[in-house]
């Protein structure tokens, strides 16, 4: 009974030291270091700022608007991370794989929660930014973890999916980099749903349905503003409102059996 607690515990120690080595090896070289986790996001959402909001006049509707957009650009850069690092996990960890018999799941997993550790840090700053712009602490500031969680292990799905197809075929990073380019558009992260219900309610909806989009809104909602359109308060059937839950279990479901299925298979391939 007791070697199945220390091999648990191997595998705790094991993911605790190669997450602690990921973070260390991104910033290492850097003149700024881990000052890099908190400078990229900002970074981006001061350009996105000024174009959208302050030349094209976009959210001039929204409640804190500069809040608003912060929080999107992070939680859009945090999929964004886990996935890419996620996707390149095996790969870049290939002669440790072939040294050291242990869960290959892991060596996933502790990129993803790379990114884990810098969205925690850029959600650190978006509450000091919303206090600072007058949004007022409330108690659904407690369900954002929730959400957070959602988008973490739709992530993680996507990593195990295309990082164990990306052993075999390279093909699949440079694929992945295009797409998130057009999901980067296609979900409500710049502007507000509210411009897409002008044109079109049907396609208003549709984005809604795609859990990226939902677990932003429902961030913002809970976080930011109340006046955010989310699928709780834009969709009344409860039928398809379960839609974006469904394709996350799906999703990471499937990926961790094609993961499962293809590691043994990751040390020859690599």
């Amino acid at each position: 009974m007791n070697i199945p607690k220390v091999w648990n515990r191997k595998n705790r120690i094991l993911l605790k030291e190669l997450t602690k080595t990921d973070f260390k090896l991104r910033y290492q070289g850097s003149v700024l270091g881990y000052m890099w986790a908190l400078l990229r996001p900002l970074m981006m959402f001061a350009i996105m700022y000024i174009v959208f909001a302050k030349l094209l006049k976009i959210g001039n509707d929204i409640p804190h608007y500069a809040v608003y957009l912060l929080c999107g650009t992070s939680m859009w850069s945090f999929f964004t991370e886990c996935t890419s690092q996620g996707i390149q996990a095996i790969i870049t960890r290939g002669d440790l794989l072939r040294k050291i018999s242990f869960p290959k799941y892991i060596v996933v997993v502790s990129s993803t929660l790379t990114a884990v550790i810098n969205m925690l840090i850029n959600l650190l700053v978006i509450i000091i930014f919303a206090l600072i712009n007058g949004v007022t602490p409330s108690w659904s500031w407690l369900l954002v973890p929730f959400s957070l969680l959602e988008l973490y292990l739709l992530s993680l799905g996507i990593s195990f999916l295309l990082g164990s197809i990306n052993v075999k075929y390279r093909d699949v990073t440079s694929i992945w980099d295009v797409l998130v380019q057009a999901l980067f558009y296609a979900i409500p992260i710049i502007y507000p749903i509210s411009m897409v219900s002008q044109t079109s309610e049907i396609a208003a909806k549709f984005l809604l349905l795609n859990p990226i989009a939902q677990s932003i809104q429902d961030i913002r909602y809970n976080l930011i503003t109340t006046e955010t359109v989310t699928i709780w308060n834009y969709l009344d059937n409860h039928a398809v409102i379960i839609i974006p839950f469904l394709i996350v279990i799906t999703v990471l479901t499937f990926g961790a059996l094609t993961f499962r299925k293809r590691s043994r298979y990751f040390a020859e391939e690599v």
